[in-house]
């Protein structure tokens, strides 16, 4: 079983721009993280994961970034989650299921980070989730391959 630990929650209200860090976020079932704007019923894409691996190459490309600047909703470090197959479960701190649904998305040139520099990790890093047991996540929880 892998282990690793969430850096950090992100959330924003508006689709295409960074997230903004937050202490924790409620997760609904089948939904995403409550309040965001990417959270919709029955989608493949409800949660977005990116490593602190994959953002500390594009500092190594002299970008000035961090959790939320990619617009996930969970930083997390530990793990190479882009490695992971599709139908993979994270257990996230005590009480969510997440499973893997899609590694990496065609990206999309509105994106705040893509309008900076012209080109983003998330199209090969990036990883969604669909909520399968929902609860609170918090910066500083624990999440397992299971």
């Amino acid at each position: 079983m892998s282990k690793g630990k969430v850096v950090a929650v992100c959330i924003s209200d508006t689709k295409g721009v960074r997230k903004a860090t937050c202490p924790s976020g409620a997760f609904l079932e089948d939904y995403g993280m409550a309040n965001d704007a990417h959270a919709e019923k029955g989608i493949k894409r409800q949660v977005s994961l990116l490593s602190v691996g994959s953002i500390e190459k594009m500092k190594a490309m002299g970008l000035n970034v961090g959790p939320g600047d990619f617009a996930e909703n969970l930083t997390v470090e530990g793990l190479e989650l882009y490695t992971l197959n599709p139908g993979a479960r994270l257990a996230v701190g005590g009480e969510v299921i997440l499973e893997i649904s899609q590694i990496g998305k065609a990206c999309h040139t509105g994106c705040a980070i893509f309008k900076e520099v012209g080109k983003c990790i998330m199209p090969k890093e990036g990883v969604f989730a669909t909520v399968v047991k929902g609860g609170e996540i918090r910066a500083g929880d624990s999440i397992d391959v299971v």
